[in-house]
């Protein structure tokens, strides 16, 4: 039986995880936010083909940075194991990996042009996109070899220094955007290509400033990750693979969900559209906090599993989930005691033109204050899952949520029921809260499993 004080101490160490990381993850994200504002600046046109550019190039990083983030949950359980030798391997690897994911993803990125044309884009549009591309793409390297040494920091439980330099590398990305793209201080004008620079430069900034820390303190520098990297450990990368894959095949399946309900809600019209656009905007912003707890709670459970303490291993899920609930609840309440003041974020009320997307808007804000916890539990069920390195299942089971569940039950509510978009968004959070139900089970019964093998 748990007692009052094991809880709090577990609830105080996923704190100290969760906070530093769930910031970065805000500030990170805060990034893309103000790169489009600044991108209006230069026009209607920069900003559709820079929106446009920083859609692929974002997804396809996403996508890399899933899988790197396996690095996480094996480093989090040698180290839970007092295996550093261990740590050091998969963070060795974890850089391997993020080579041989950057080469291939900058060539892409770099013929991006026949891709973006082949989907039907504007050939101008495409022309000015490609020199946003041609910059922004010499940021995948230090951006994926960053994400493999943010997951081994945090691993290690020094999580704080990402966030220190997550939100120092956001404020030289502003601040590169400006002087790039208006061309001060002795720089050229570059336009829309500038933030792509800045960018790339802030990604470098970020990435070396995280290896020098490690290099310079103590504790982490004992576990001399940058030796021997030339090294290359096929058994090692294949661990990651298996953990990491399914992973990034998850981050697909979700951001699929989304892409088509989108297009969906196009096809209804412009109005529901835009609506739809403020929800899930809305909806995205506060999922960074969820999501940056996950990764907390795939920490606490990988430590506590290296350490074959079942019951910490448990808690530690399930304060996981606790904490993701909670933090989504506020935003929920947000959404739904007060929808007006969202909106008023990103359309002016008073303006007749806006007269009909305004209280469709405020339906879908509260259908989404269910979305939201659904999505608060399942995140963090899924970082819990991770933790246990345990991914596979948990893809099939992301699947049948959203597409079978989620997809399914959206487009019959909104075209055979007749609800329209608010159809659509009851449908993801069916497919989500199913999510949430299923894989907070799995974990319990995973963990129930381990410790009874442990005990035969």
């Amino acid at each position: 039986m748990l007692t009052r004080a094991q809880i709090g101490t577990e609830i105080k160490a996923s704190l100290y995880l969760a906070i530093p990381l769930a910031t970065a993850q805000f500030a990170q994200s805060a990034t893309g936010f103000v790169d489009t504002i600044m991108t209006g600046m230069l026009g209607s046109e920069a900003l559709a083909a820079g929106g446009l550019g920083a859609n692929l190039f974002t997804f396809l990083m996403m996508l890399a940075i899933a899988v790197i983030t396996a690095v996480s949950p094996l480093a989090a359980k040698a180290h839970g194991a007092g295996a550093s030798q261990q740590v050091a391997w998969v963070v060795r690897q974890g850089l391997w990996l993020a080579v041989l994911f950057a080469l291939p993803l900058m060539v892409i990125v770099w013929q991006g042009t026949p891709l973006l044309l082949a989907l039907g884009q504007k050939p101008e549009t495409v022309a000015l996109t490609q020199t946003y591309l041609d910059a922004i793409a010499w940021g995948y390297l230090p951006a994926l070899g960053f994400a493999a040494l943010r997951s081994f920091v945090s691993a290690v439980s020094q999580p704080r220094s990402v966030m220190v330099i997550v939100v120092c590398g956001t404020a030289v990305n502003i601040v590169g955007n400006y002087v790039l793209m208006f061309g001060k201080l002795g720089f050229p004008a570059l336009g829309l290509a500038g933030i792509g620079w800045a960018s790339a430069a802030s990604f470098w900034i970020m990435f070396f400033a995280l290896a020098g820390y490690i290099l310079w303190q103590p504790t982490l520098r004992h576990y001399q990750v940058f030796r021997q990297l030339q090294r290359f450990d096929g058994k090692t990368l294949r661990s990651l693979l298996v953990v990491g894959i399914p992973i990034g095949c998850m981050i697909g399946v979700e951001a699929g969900l989304f892409m088509i309900t989108t297009v969906l809600m196009g096809q209804l019209g412009t109005i529901p559209l835009a609506a739809h656009q403020i929800a899930l905007q809305s909806a995205a912003v506060s999922f960074n906090i969820p999501l940056g707890i996950s990764f907390a709670t795939t920490i606490r459970v990988g430590q506590l599993w290296g350490q074959h303490d079942f019951s910490g291993t448990r808690l530690a899920g399930y304060v996981g989930i606790g904490l993701g609930s909670v933090a989504m609840a506020i935003t929920a309440g947000l959404f739904w005691f007060a929808p007006r003041f969202v909106v008023d974020l990103y359309l002016d009320l008073n303006d007749p033109a806006n007269a009909a997307v305004i209280p469709l808007a405020e339906a879908l804000l509260g259908v989404a204050a269910v979305f939201q916890l659904a999505d608060g539990i399942q995140v963090n069920a899924a970082g819990a899952l991770r933790g246990l390195q345990d991914t596979r299942i948990p893809l099939v089971i992301a699947i049948a949520a959203y597409w079978g569940m989620g997809l399914a039950s959206g487009y019959f509510l909104s075209r055979s029921l007749g609800l329209g978009g608010v159809g659509l968004w009851w449908g993801l959070a069916l497919g989500l809260t199913f999510a949430a139900i299923v894989l907070t089970f799995r974990f319990h019964q995973q963990v129930q499993k381990a410790q009874r093998l442990a005990e035969q």
